[in-house]
C-alpha cells in the first residue's frame, strides 16, 4: 500500500506559513496605514500633542518673568475717595457755651489735660471729663466727635490749631480732645479764626495708609489729668 504523500505545509503539527502569504499580510498593514480615517486621528492627535507642549512652555516662560519682575501684575489701587473719612461740609462756629468737650493728656507732662481744660473753660467751653489716657497718634491733638459733633468739633478745633479731626460712632454731639506730643499750646483767644469753614485733617493722607480710622477711644476715668 502507497504511503500517503507528506504535506509540507505542516510541520510537526504546526502549519507552515509560505512567502506569499507574509507579503500578503504586510500589504494588508500597509494599506490600513493609508486609511483616511487612521490618518486624520494621528494629525489631531498630533497637533492637540504640540498644543499642550506649547501652553505648558509658556506657562513656564511667564512664571519665570513674573518670579524675575519682567512681567508685572497689575493690582488693584484702593480710591482715596472712597475710604476717605474726613468731612467735606462746611459749618459756622458754634458758640463755646453751647459746646461740650472732654480733654484728655496722652503725653507724659503732668497736668496737661486740667490745664488746657481750665484755658477751654476760660473761653466758656463746657467741660466735662478731664483725664490720662494713652494715643499711638503723633502729632498736636485728636479732636474726636459723632456726626452730630461735627460743627461742635470745628469750632473746638479753631482754638486747637493743627488738630487733626476723627469721625467715632457715638450718637451725642460732645467733643473729646486728646492731646498729643506735639502739643504747644491753644490759639490765642483774640486770634481764634470764627469764620464758616471745613474741619481739618492733616493726617487724612497718612490715616488712609495706615488703615487706622479713628484713635483710641479714652476710657479711664476722670484724674487730675
Amino acid at each position: 500500500m502507497a504511503r500517503k504523500p507528506r504535506d509540507i505545509t505542516v510541520l510537526h503539527g504546526h502549519r507552515v506559513v509560505s512567502g506569499s502569504e507574509l507579503r500578503a499580510t504586510f500589504v494588508e498593514q500597509e494599506n490600513a496605514a493609508d486609511n483616511p480615517v487612521r490618518l486624520r486621528r494621528r494629525i489631531v492627535h498630533g497637533v492637540v500633542l504640540v498644543m499642550l507642549v506649547g501652553l505648558l512652555a509658556a506657562a513656564i516662560i511667564v512664571a519665570v518673568a513674573i518670579m524675575n519682575g519682567q512681567i508685572k501684575l497689575p493690582v488693584a489701587e484702593r480710591s482715596k475717595a472712597a475710604v476717605s473719612v474726613c468731612p467735606a461740609a462746611t459749618y459756622d462756629y458754634t458758640p463755646p457755651e453751647k459746646v461740650n468737650v472732654n480733654v484728655y493728656n496722652s503725653t507724659s507732662r503732668p497736668g496737661l489735660a486740667r490745664s488746657v481744660a481750665d484755658q477751654l473753660a476760660a473761653r466758656k467751653f463746657v467741660v466735662g471729663a478731664i483725664s490720662n489716657t494713652t494715643s499711638s497718634y503723633r502729632g498736636v491733638a485728636l479732636v474726636v466727635s459723632g456726626a452730630a459733633g461735627q460743627s461742635a468739633a470745628f469750632s473746638v478745633q479753631r482754638n486747637v490749631p493743627g488738630s487733626d479731626y476723627f469721625q467715632d460712632g457715638r450718637t451725642d454731639p460732645s467733643v473729646d480732645v486728646i492731646i498729643t506730643g506735639d502739643f504747644k499750646e491753644l490759639a490765642k483767644p483774640e486770634l481764634v479764626d470764627q469764620t464758616p469753614g471745613r474741619l481739618s485733617c492733616p493726617r487724612e493722607e497718612r490715616r488712609i495708609v495706615d488703615d487706622s480710622t479713628v484713635p483710641l477711644s479714652p476710657t479711664a476715668t476722670p484724674t487730675g489729668g
